[in-house]
Parts: structure tokens; C-alpha cells; sequence
């Protein structure tokens, strides 16, 4: 009869516990369409390196020196490590190191012609050379409207591209770890644990940069980066008043790898660009304007679309309030 008033609380421990998970998801849409509300408001903040900042000084050693940059393509970087999820869900490194490399050549004042993907201007010119496409503002269904003229030479060319891969990822290069326990002989006296764990991984990249012309390869970088994974962690367990506690924490933590691929372009990306630049290392950094190029920044580059330079959102698109209805009052309650 002893065990029937704990086994009654933990009954209505259970129940109360189900009626809270209930009350966090319902299959009853509320008064805004959804079912549940989702939870997270970080706003979304630039994704730099730490070469970031060199790429950009270089778009304003190039603006101030009045250099003609060459015009550069990005070609497929692909993963060649093979490595994917046991689970079957996709693979361990980022597919996306070609786009990375677009962002880096932006942020470093670099003019860019898109050959990774060209499929909608391609269908485009197909329907151009059909006559089928018009660039008037609102061309009637029922009436012929002036078509697009294809003209010869209208496309810009490359001057360079970039290719390549990544083509290391391994796994526990080194790793150490300890594991403790301590506490009294007597099953009721005090216990405790510790553990401790760290292993170190790497990532590398080979890329080279190629004359579109000649198909001479002009450059080629090969990097890698380690990564570093740590968890510690630790308990305690004891018996007080016939009552048992068992009581445990810890935190684990590991370097992102996608953002040490990010980090491998952007410092191939370094490289290639000063070569290209004739620029004469980090110390022209300090000759530069501090306020660089106004359409470059850590988040990339962009070409204005109106003559605005000083009051558009290009010196803006780093912040994390700007345009975000929970931390920008200009936008805040607007809907």
C-alpha cells in the first residue's frame, strides 16, 4: 500500500505533462491560419569570414587606384570527397562552393559574368530569336508589340573562371578524452562524474583560375583547414531522504564546417584576386579608403539600380535590423 501514493503522483505528473505538450501543438488551425507558432527571432546577420574584410579592402584598393578588373566567371566546384550521411540524408560537405566563390569575387569588387547557371537566359534567346519576347512595360495580348532585337556582341565575355573541388574531409585526425568518477563505497553516499572530449577534423580545396581564351591555367591554390569538435560534461548522483537524484549536464560544440569551405574559397579567392590586382599584400590595406566601394560589403556586391548610391540600402545590408519588423521601428507595426 506504501508504493500506491507515489505511483498515484507520478500518474498525475503524467498528465499534466500530456496536457502541456498538448497545449504546444493542435490539430485545430488559430485565429492567423497555422497551427502552431514557430519558435526562433534571431534576424538574419551577414555570414563573413575572416578574410572577409581582405576581399573587400581589395574592392577599394581597386577603386582607388583605378584598376580594370578583369571580367571572371565561376565554373563547377564540386565535392569530390564522396563522403555522405550514414543515414542516407545528403552529404557531409556543402554542394554550394561554386556560389560561395561568386560572393567572394563580388566582395572583391570583381565584375562577374554568370556561366554556372545561364538555363533562363539561354530560353530567353530562344524566344528572342522567335520573335516572341518584347520589352515594352504592358504589350497588348492581341497586338503585335515591338520584339527584342538580338544584337551581335551584346553578351560580355570572360576574361577568366574559376574551377575546381573539394577534395579532402578527414575525419579524427586527433582526438583525446577523459573520464572520471568519484564518490563514496556506500550505494546512498554522493557520486559523481566528469567527462571531457575533443577531436580535430580537416577540409581541403584545390581550385585554379583559367584564361577563358587560351584555356591556359594561370593560378592554382591548394588549402585546407582544420576543424575542431569539443563536449564535456557532468553528474551527480545521490540518495537523500530515500529519495533519488540524478542530475547530469554537459555542451558539446563543433567549428561549422560549411563555413570552413567558405573560408577556403574566400582565402583562394584572396589569393587570386591580389595576383589579378597586382596588388602588393595586406599593407595596402592601410592606404585605402576606410569606406571602401559603396556597393561592396561583407555580404557581397551589387551594380545600382538607380542613381542613389547615398540613400539606398547598400550600406545597410549588414545590419541585423534593417527591413526586420521585430527590431526596425521604421517597419515595425506597419502590418
Amino acid at each position: 500500500m506504501g508504493n500506491r501514493p507515489r505511483l498515484m503522483r507520478a500518474a498525475a505528473v503524467l498528465a499534466i505533462a500530456s496536457v502541456a505538450l498538448a497545449g504546444c501543438a493542435t490539430p485545430v488551425a488559430g485565429p492567423s491560419g497555422n497551427y502552431a507558432r514557430s519558435i526562433g527571432t534571431a534576424p538574419v546577420t551577414a555570414n563573413p569570414t575572416p578574410y572577409s574584410a581582405a576581399l573587400v579592402c581589395m574592392a577599394g584598393y581597386a577603386r582607388s587606384t583605378h584598376l580594370v578588373a578583369p571580367r571572371i566567371a565561376v565554373g563547377r566546384i564540386a565535392d569530390y570527397t564522396g563522403k555522405s550521411e550514414s543515414d542516407g540524408s545528403g552529404r557531409k560537405i556543402t554542394q554550394g562552393a561554386s556560389l560561395m566563390a561568386m560572393s567572394a569575387f563580388a566582395k572583391a569588387g570583381m565584375p562577374l559574368v554568370e556561366r554556372f547557371d545561364t538555363s533562363v537566359s539561354e530560353l530567353e534567346l530562344k524566344y528572342a530569336n522567335n520573335k516572341l519576347i518584347s520589352d515594352a512595360p504592358n504589350p497588348a495580348p492581341d497586338q503585335a508589340a515591338e520584339y527584342r532585337k538580338i544584337l551581335a556582341g551584346q553578351v560580355p565575355g570572360s576574361d577568366f573562371y574559376v574551377a575546381g573541388g573539394i577534395t579532402e574531409l578527414n575525419f579524427n585526425i586527433r582526438s583525446s578524452g577523459v573520464d572520471g568518477a568519484v564518490g563514496g563505497q556506500n550505494t546512498d553516499d554522493l557520486k559523481g562524474t566528469f567527462r571531457g572530449r575533443m577531436f580535430i577534423m580537416n577540409i581541403g580545396m584545390d581550385l585554379r583560375l583559367i584564361n577563358t581564351r587560351t584555356l591556359e591555367v594561370v593560378d592554382v591554390i591548394s588549402y585546407q583547414k582544420q576543424v575542431v569538435g569539443r563536449e564535456v560534461g557532468a553528474g551527480l548522483f545521490d540518495i537523500l531522504g530515500g529519495n533519488i537524484f540524478d542530475v547530469s549536464a554537459g555542451a558539446g560544440a563543433l567549428e561549422p564546417m560549411q563555413l570552413a569551405v567558405r573560408s577556403l574559397v574566400e582565402r583562394a579567392v584572396v589569393e587570386m584576386t591580389a595576383n589579378l590586382y597586382g596588388m602588393p599584400g595586406p599593407r595596402a590595406c592601410l592606404a585605402t579608403d576606410p569606406l571602401g566601394d559603396g556597393t561592396v560589403g561583407i555580404t557581397g556586391g551589387y551594380v545600382p539600380a538607380y542613381n542613389n548610391l547615398g540613400t539606398n540600402n547598400g550600406q545597410t545590408r549588414a545590419d541585423p535590423s534593417r527591413w526586420n519588423a521585430r527590431r526596425d521601428s521604421a517597419v515595425r507595426g506597419r502590418y
